[in-house]
């Protein structure tokens, strides 16, 4: 039997496949009994040694190389972010970010749901993982992008061969309308707080707490966007003080993009819940996969830094920058913009005298910089399309599956965009 559903807010439980609480709390997987084993080093590999936290066993195929990413010492780093640094370097993973340990178990659990189609909201590492991951289990894919993106940031996503739909209109309307296509049409949208994929990015806490066994780092650095990655390591967190693994969780420290932080615009406020910004607040930025104006799990996220004891932080694109120049002269890593924020961010944070000198801290290099294509001759197909016709374009994409005369109310706004 899959495991129920549970808000981490008000505590409510629902048995059926849902996303998002009555509350307007994202969800997360209800796992029993709270303990698990140190695993054996000669368990399967990769974040599958931690198949007995999982909601499925552990797959074959592409699914079963995510995670089991390195944990670097990286002492050249120290003197940048004034701290002990530790990388926890997910651009290891099949495609290149963390997104895909949570592709793994989403996909693999939509297979063994007998879903013959996946999607997912998204122009960057999450539309690349779910379509190669989709790709591999031999199910159709469905991506939807904004309609400006230019060919070039697709190019990476098309080589897996998804349908690619530019939507125009309010691409942050997109989240809610993903819920309403999952609840109408035969196909599972997988979104950036699907409790399945979350419960794989808990998977980072515990290959953390593992690498560092029989210590534990005092603090972890994670870039914030959506908030489902923060969400996945505060549960992996929670997990390990639960199964008496851990005394107290290490504090968990968020960094966003100057151009786009409501996140850390609520925890300054001293709110508990983040709002939306408004168009006239939002920025361009070169790391344009953190660039979330409305995150969905972004409550979440803000509660467990709370919980932790930990801060949220935001940083400049020049910062950045410098912070990726120093990812690959200090620590020969190459990263992506928004892997470089957590550097970024630790050096602001131990110049307040939130991290202490003297203190073990993994910063989280969440993907890859090598993500660059050649020239590319041929153009993407990518259709363009309205999200008033957004249903009937999905349902003629997937013929043999979808009912004739579905109908689907778009519209619905649950909370922010992927």
């Amino acid at each position: 039997m899959a495991p129920s559903t549970v808000c981490y807010r008000c505590g409510a439980r629902f048995e059926e496949d849902r996303v998002r609480c009555d509350c307007g709390e994202a969800l997360w997987l209800d796992r029993d009994p709270p303990g698990f084993d140190v695993p054996d080093r000669a368990a399967p590999p990769g974040m599958w040694r931690f198949a007995e936290r999982l909601p499925i066993d552990a797959p074959d195929g592409l699914a079963s190389a995510a995670g089991g990413t390195p944990l670097i010492r990286s002492r050249r780093l120290d003197g940048v972010a004034g701290c002990r640094v530790f990388v926890a370097d997910e651009g290891e993973n099949p495609t290149g970010s963390y997104k895909d340990r949570g592709s793994a178990v989403a996909v693999s659990r939509a297979c063994l749901r007998g879903d013959d189609a996946v999607g997912t909201v998204s122009y960057g590492n999450m539309a690349m993982s779910t379509a190669a991951h989709a790709a591999d289990a031999g199910r159709e894919c469905v991506v939807l992008v904004p309609a400006n993106v230019p060919d070039g940031r697709l190019a990476l996503i098309d080589q897996y061969d998804p349908t690619i739909l530019r939507v125009e209109g309010d691409y942050g309307r997109l989240y809610g309308d993903a819920l309403a296509l999952t609840r109408d049409l035969p196909i599972r949208f997988l979104l950036s707080d699907d409790p399945w994929r979350v419960s794989g990015y808990a998977t980072v806490a515990y290959e953390i707490w593992d690498g560092l066994r029989p210590a534990m780092a005092d603090a972890v650095v994670l870039p914030a966007s959506s908030g489902g990655l923060a969400s996945g390591v505060w549960r992996g967190l929670r997990d390990l003080v639960a199964a008496g693994h851990l005394d107290q969780p290490p504090r968990l420290y968020l960094v966003q993009t100057a151009a786009s932080d409501p996140i850390t615009r609520a925890y300054e406020a001293g709110r508990d819940e983040v709002a939306a910004l408004p168009p006239e607040a939002v920025g361009e930025t070169i790391a344009k996969s953190i660039g979330n104006p409305d995150p969905p799990s972004g409550t979440r996220a803000l509660t467990a830094v709370r919980e932790t004891g930990g801060a949220v932080c935001s940083v400049t694109d020049d910062e950045i920058e410098d912070a990726r120049r120093q990812f690959a002269r200090r620590a020969g890593l190459c990263v992506e913009p928004a892997s470089a924020t957590p550097l970024a961010g630790a050096a602001t944070l131990t110049d307040r005298g939130e991290i202490g000198g003297d203190e073990s801290v993994v910063l989280v290099a969440t993907g890859t910089g090598l993500k660059e294509l050649g020239p590319r001759t041929t153009p993407v197909e990518a259709e363009s399309v309205t999200r008033d016709t957004l249903p009937s374009r999905i349902e003629s994409a997937l013929p043999d599956r979808c009912p004739s005369g579905t109908t689907v109310e778009t519209g619905v706004r649950d909370d922010g965009t992927d």
